[in-house]
């Protein structure tokens, strides 16, 4: 660069191209202008200060001088003169003083390999190296930024600390990896920050929030916000160890499914904090005998009736709630109390909010930019292009982070069918085959695989569970063998069957038995999940007592029916909030659950069904040990439509369950059932108690068999069948 002209016109007029493109915020390298360098016998320093008055530097007391009209700063002097690291002391126009390290005199922070693995999309934790890091560079205290934007002829960050003005601090290209890197020392903690982009091919200029941001300011807020990392002691050591090695697939899993922001509110309607919740949610699920909950997506989203699902922030437990630390508490509190904790994921697609992933650097970044492939139509939302390997690197690091650092204990995947398969929701015309011609999404499916691989070879005793709709083959079966991988998967057929058989009049329930026993033709096929979940409760199709037929007291007793057929069922268990004890009206997200229904004795003897079956489920290896395996189920008698009876039997490490089932409101006295072995049977639960509101229609509390043959078994008891109503007998 030429010498300083005295003429301060002449100056700008001299300056060259790389300066021009400094000042009009173009340069995708700011530091070989800015920063000191070495020119010959001489260092250089330069510094781009809007608003700036004067500045100096603070180690030698050197003024910079402005580069004629501009709001560049230059000083040169003798070599050596100046530290490598070195601070600028100057003063706004609004006469404020400031003192602070210059970002440009520090190296690049970040390494090779990470930019490397990230590239090929096998960076298991991307989310360490990218975003906004507290960190010490050479003793010098700040945040490293990163941000992974390709497209970007230029990258800055902005927030309070420099006036939201993207000229302010550009940040370095990492060359062809599309990662933008910048150390700004003295930004600590609790600032809030974006990225302002401006496109390389268009000009445009795009204002984003970070993708691998930790916390978010409270919506209508966007902004990212600098955090401290490991500040929180875990104290569910016990729980952690124990899980590496716990056998999901032979233990009870109950799930209460729930949404944060409407299962309790304070008396101003207003939500709780995760701290405030931990300890009213661990309380009540403890009592009512659930292994598990699970919460709808924590993670920072915009729009509140969204419920979470059009994530923004994947790496973000939601502010709604309270800090990152806050959302540890809760699930800390929960490991320490016995109960797990599984978060629902939504890797399927994202929202078109400007602010976030949609366009991210002018281009289609995350999305496809082929409306046909990278567009929702139902949901508005566009679609990762899981070809990519940033995207998948990007969702592979989220799935990590929410096992690895959040001590998550599963991931219910969202939506796994509109991954799977290119015309999903389309009309013909309106998407693009695979390679081979096929609709399967190839892209998604290797990206699935890949997933279930990575977190349960690093996260052992983790769950990945999918919500899958269709009849897509070994969905859950191991990655090596043809499947997808997952360990479970929710049982949405036995869900549709039940809810439409439980719907129709008991008179008429004979027409439609095969409802109920088809599911068991495929029941073994899959590790199934049974979900009366938040989808079956909303949109008008009712709460769960809306779905069933008759007067109040039949509603009533069919829901306590269902819930001891789902209980006695082949697969682990999972019911919404407020289903539990019998909410009238559909689930409102912008509201707490109507708790005062429990006041009534209908509702509460519901909910002591729920607590009893939660209890009998757990204690009884028949009813769990053998949930994926058809030894542990055998059916009695499933041909009995014309009087809507359903009887089988269910088994495992010794024990043995009876179950019987009446459809129907008219009790069958001296009704004889087939067993499987001679013996004693003792009742211990009968849904039409009176403690639970039932009929209270007497039944004995335990039989002796005979041995008479009867339904293809050797022995036989004679038993009296309540009216809508499930008995559960356990071999003595």
């Amino acid at each position: 660069m030429a010498s300083q002209s005295s003429d301060p016109n002449a100056a700008t007029a001299s300056l060259p191209a790389a300066v021009y493109r400094i000042l009009e915020a173009r340069h995708h390298d700011p530091f070989q202008v800015l920063g000191k360098h070495r020119e010959g016998n001489q260092d250089v320093v330069r510094a781009f200060l809007p608003y700036c008055r004067e500045v100096r530097i603070e180690e030698n007391g050197k003024s910079l001088s402005r580069l004629g009209d501009t709001d560049l700063f230059e000083w040169r002097g003798t070599a050596g003169s100046v530290p490598d690291h070195y601070q600028l002391a100057w003063t706004d126009r609004d006469d404020i003083e400031w003192v602070a390290y210059d970002p440009y005199c520090f190296a690049p922070q970040l390494g090779d390999l990470d930019l490397h693995w990230f590239g090929e999309g096998r960076h298991l934790h991307a989310y360490r190296f990218l975003g906004a890091h507290l960190c010490e560079v050479d003793g010098i205290a700040g945040t490293r930024f990163a941000v992974w934007a390709p497209g970007a002829e230029r990258v800055s960050v902005v927030g309070d600390w420099n006036h939201w003005d993207g000229r302010r601090h550009p940040m370095r290209s990492r060359g062809g990896s599309g990662v933008w890197e910048l150390f700004i020392p003295g930004v600590s903690a609790h600032e809030f920050y974006k990225f302002e982009i401006r496109n390389r091919e268009r000009g445009t200029i795009h204002l984003k929030t970070d993708p691998y941001a930790q916390t978010y300011e409270l919506r209508p807020g966007t902004a990212a916000i600098t955090c401290k990392a490991g500040s929180y002691r875990w104290q569910d050591q016990d729980w952690m160890t124990a899980r590496a090695s716990r056998s999901w697939l032979h233990a009870p899993l109950s799930i209460y499914e729930l949404h944060l922001g409407s299962w309790q509110r304070d008396a101003q309607n207003q939500f709780l904090n995760y701290r405030q919740l931990a300890e009213r949610l661990v309380s009540y699920v403890s009592e009512l005998g659930f292994t598990h909950i699970e919460l709808l997506p924590a993670t920072e989203h915009p729009f509140d009736g969204s419920w979470g699902y059009q994530t923004t922030g994947y790496f973000a437990p939601t502010s709604r709630f309270g800090s990152p630390d806050d959302f540890r508490y809760l699930v800390d509190y929960c490991h320490r109390h016995g109960i797990g904790v599984i978060l629902d994921w939504a890797p399927g697609h994202f929202p078109k909010d400007s602010f976030a992933l949609a366009n991210f650097d002018g281009t289609p970044l995350y999305e496809h930019e082929d409306p046909r492939r990278g567009e929702h139509r139902d949901w508005g939302t566009l679609i990762f292009n899981y070809g990519r390997n940033e995207v998948r690197n990007f969702l592979l690091s989220s799935a990590i982070y929410w096992l690895e650092e959040m001590h998550i204990d599963g991931l219910r995947v969202d939506a796994v069918a509109s991954m799977l398969y290119l015309d999903y929701s389309r009309e013909p015309g309106d998407w693009i085959p695979n390679v081979y011609g096929g609709r399967e999404n190839l892209e998604a499916i290797t990206f699935l695989r890949h997933l279930n691989q990575v977190t349960h070879a690093e996260q052992p005793g983790s769950m990945i569970i999918a919500e899958e709709s269709t009849s897509w083959p070994q969905v859950t079966r191991p990655v090596d063998g043809g499947g997808l991988g997952f360990s479970m998967k929710w049982n949405m057929g036995w869900m549709h069957d039940s809810l439409q058989y439980m719907s129709h009049e008991p008179v008429h329930r004979k027409y439609h038995h095969h409802q109920l026993t088809f599911g068991l033709l495929y029941a073994f096929n899959e590790n199934f999940v049974l979900p009366f979940s938040h989808d079956e409760v909303v949109h008008g199709k009712g709460s769960m007592l809306d779905k069933m037929p008759g007067d109040s007291w039949q509603r009533f007793a069919n829901l306590r029916l269902l819930y001891t057929y789902m209980f006695t069922y082949p697969g682990k268990k999972l019911l919404f909030m407020g289903s539990e004890f019998g909410q009238y009206s559909e689930w409102n997200y912008d509201a707490a659950l109507p708790w005062h229904l429990l006041e009534d004795a209908r509702h509460a003897g519901l909910r002591q069904l729920l607590k009893d079956l939660n209890h009998l489920y757990r204690q009884q290896p028949a009813l769990h040990r053998f949930d994926f395996q058809a030894e542990g189920f055998r059916w009695i008698d499933c041909h009995d439509g014309e009087h809507s009876l359903l009887s089988y039997c269910r088994q495992g490490s010794g024990s043995t369950a009876v179950v019987v089932l009446n459809f129907t409101p008219v009790p069958r006295q001296r009704h004889r059932l087939g067993v499987p072995a001679a013996g004693s049977y003792e009742l211990k639960l009968n849904s039409d108690a009176g403690f639970y509101s039932g009929s209270d229609f007497p039944v004995q509390s335990h039989y002796h068999s005979e041995a008479i043959a009867w339904m293809g078994q050797a022995q036989s008891i004679v038993l009296d069948l309540p009216p809508l109503a499930g008995l559960i007998l356990l071999q003595s």
